[in-house]
């Protein structure tokens, strides 16, 4: 009788999963980030802030329990978590003041450069090796996202910087993912981030005082709470599950979401150099696919 050998996971598939996984939480991320946008139209952004991470931290909390993970809820505090989730508020905050002071479709182009300073940051961090292929396909992602901005004396201002700092967050946090044991639930991790920013949110409110909500605006901050959640444990999973370089390039699907959002909600329409971008960041994100089936039969 023979016996079925269980073989490891391979490396391709875990980065396929990885870059599907990404793919999905891009586009919950920008549709969160619309949803609470029109809500800080009327509220004040740490309030907006607080409200949502009220409903994504009890959303979060729900889904530690259904998903048998009660016992490691003491793991929020591990040391590594907490990193993490202190980055993951620093540039949450960033961004959100950013986008509520500037068009969607401007912030998260800005946004878009997560993948190169992911790429320098595994290589310097992680020892990861990036090809002259990819690397050549991710400065080409950032090429596009330039023609977007279009950075100027006279048109880059202190929110696009705050928003690109936040980038660069972003950038260390996806790393920074790598470091976490394997033992802590992904879901766990997606709490504490969740917490974190709420408690930091109810800071500022503190300060700021407490106005009125409206329910279309408990409405809209409920729905980008589920968005939020579903996005930020999928990149968590994205992150754990394949290459960190190879993976975090695929944040690059973010920017038709927006580009289609920021005209259809807001009435922003990309000019022809912001198209030739985003071809450029479609194109790059469609060559890193190609690279990687290439990998698998070779």
């Amino acid at each position: 009788m023979s016996t079925a050998i269980a073989l490891p996971p391979s490396p391709i598939d875990a980065n396929r999963r990885g870059i599907v996984a990404m793919a999905i939480a891009m586009t919950l991320f920008i549709v969160n980030d619309a949803l609470i946008k029109l809500a800080a139209e009327t509220l004040p952004a740490g309030q907006a802030i607080l409200i949502r991470g009220a409903f994504a931290t009890i959303l979060a909390l729900i889904a530690v329990l259904a998903m048998g993970h009660a016992r490691a809820l003491p793991q929020i505090t591990n040391p590594h978590v907490l990193v993490r989730a202190t980055l993951d508020v620093l540039c949450t905050f960033g961004y959100l003041i950013a986008l509520f002071n500037m068009p969607i479709s401007i912030a998260t182009a800005i946004n878009m450069a997560t993948p190169l300073a992911i790429c320098v940051l595994a290589v310097l961090l992680l020892r990861e090796h990036v090809g002259w292929r990819r690397w050549s396909a991710v400065m080409a992602g950032f090429a596009g996202v330039l023609l977007i901005i279009r950075p100027t004396p006279e048109g880059l201002n202190w929110w696009a910087l705050l928003a690109f700092g936040a980038t660069v967050l972003n950038g260390a946090r996806d790393v920074y993912t790598r470091r976490i044991g394997g033992e802590i639930p992904s879901i766990v991790i997606t709490l504490s981030t969740a917490l974190g920013v709420t408690l930091c949110a109810a800071v500022v409110v503190a300060i700021e005082g407490w106005q009125p909500v409206a329910w279309r605006e408990f409405g809209l901050l409920a729905a980008a709470s589920l968005f939020l959640a579903s996005g930020y444990h999928l990149v968590i999973v994205a992150m754990r599950a394949g290459e960190v370089s190879l993976v975090g390039a695929f944040r690059y699907t973010g920017m038709l979401g927006a580009l289609a959002l920021g005209y259809g909600v807001w009435g922003e329409t990309p000019d022809l150099l912001s198209w030739l971008g985003i071809a450029l960041l479609v194109g790059a994100g469609l060559y890193i696919l190609h690279r990687e089936r290439v990998r698998a039969r070779g």
